[in-house]
């Protein structure tokens, strides 16, 4: 069946709650309204509110009460609207959600996936269009994923509600739309920690997710060049041995991500890719990222993150060298 990103990831809730009685939907508007994008749509008239709860507008609140659910026997499944607002709940994600199966020995685990969305190019508001996906990965105890497509969103939303243990879920706002793709209408799980090769090529490793995964695939079919894409699909834990098994290859590596350029993923996947395949380069790693600046107001937009003429430009680069 033809889905989008906000139909898939709405057939993977309606999925978990028939097979799993413990899945509940929490978060501003995600009842009645079906969510800021309708990811939730028409869930509450099939599930009722005692599974699918609209709550204040406190995101520390929502996701506090999402642990505790998880902790008293629940799967709970907190919706925070934008991801720039996640933050007011980051203390408890950081020092409760990732550290309870440590801090407990593995006697207590928390079964939650907190979905968020996240990036820009939709000419939002401020805190609208955010990306903190390091802010999650770092420190360890949290899951963190952000599919590229709908198939991938639809896998990896099943196989994250079959987990004990919490999952960051990033959904890029642009792609909710932006292309249909054919999902299987029953249950099935994308491996969380296994990236995707989407185009296999010999002359380049290009390492991306998210929202630039079709700029960048878009970028190398009109240039007709032999380069070997990875969708990460899944930030934390990495998929360190697709990454150095594809540059060991290709002998040239260049890392696309929307979030800014410094302390990033790309930086960690530079560092892993120069520990472990150094010798096996044949030119300096090239990273393209949006600037190091907070996330501008709409007019800038375009001139901040990465597009196709950036990432163009990055790969003519790199194969002169």
């Amino acid at each position: 069946m033809q889905m989008n990103m906000v139909s898939a990831l709405n057939n993977a809730l309606d999925l978990a709650m028939q097979e799993n009685e413990d899945v509940v939907l929490l978060g501003e508007d995600v009842g009645e309204d079906g969510g800021v994008f309708r990811v939730t749509d028409g869930l509450i008239k099939k599930y009722g509110e005692n599974r699918v709860i609209d709550t204040p507008l406190a995101e520390s609140g929502i996701i506090g009460t999402a642990i505790g659910m998880a902790l008293g026997g629940l799967h709970p499944v907190p919706e925070i609207q934008f991801a720039g607002f996640m933050y007011l709940g980051y203390s408890q994600l950081i020092n409760h959600a990732a550290r309870y199966r440590e801090r407990t020995r593995s006697g207590l685990s928390v079964p939650m996936v907190v979905r968020t969305p996240v990036g820009g190019g939709i000419r939002a508001l401020e805190h609208h269009s955010e990306s903190p996906e390091v802010l999650y990965s770092y420190g360890g105890g949290l899951i963190v994923v952000e599919p590229s497509n709908p198939y991938d969103a639809k896998g990896l939303m099943m196989k994250a509600l079959h987990l004990k243990d919490p999952v960051i879920f990033l959904e890029p706002t642009k792609l909710y739309r932006l292309f249909k793709q054919d999902v299987p209408e029953e249950s099935y799980e994308v491996d969380i920690g296994k990236a995707n090769i989407i185009r296999a090529g010999e002359d380049l490793t290009i390492i991306t997710y998210g929202t630039m995964v079709p700029i960048v695939n878009d970028v190398v079919s009109q240039k007709h060049v032999d380069a070997e894409i990875i969708d990460l699909r899944t930030i934390n834990p990495l998929d360190e041995k697709t990454i150095l098994d594809s540059v060991k290859k290709t002998g040239k590596a260049m890392i696309v991500h929307e979030a800014s350029l410094s302390f990033g993923v790309g930086a960690e996947i530079a560092a892993r890719i120069s520990e472990k395949a150094l010798y096996e380069l044949d030119a300096p790693i090239i990273r393209v990222a949006s600037l190091d600046l907070p996330y501008p107001f709409p007019a800038y937009e375009n001139y901040y993150m990465p597009n196709a003429k950036k990432v163009g430009a990055a790969i003519d680069r790199l194969l002169t060298m």
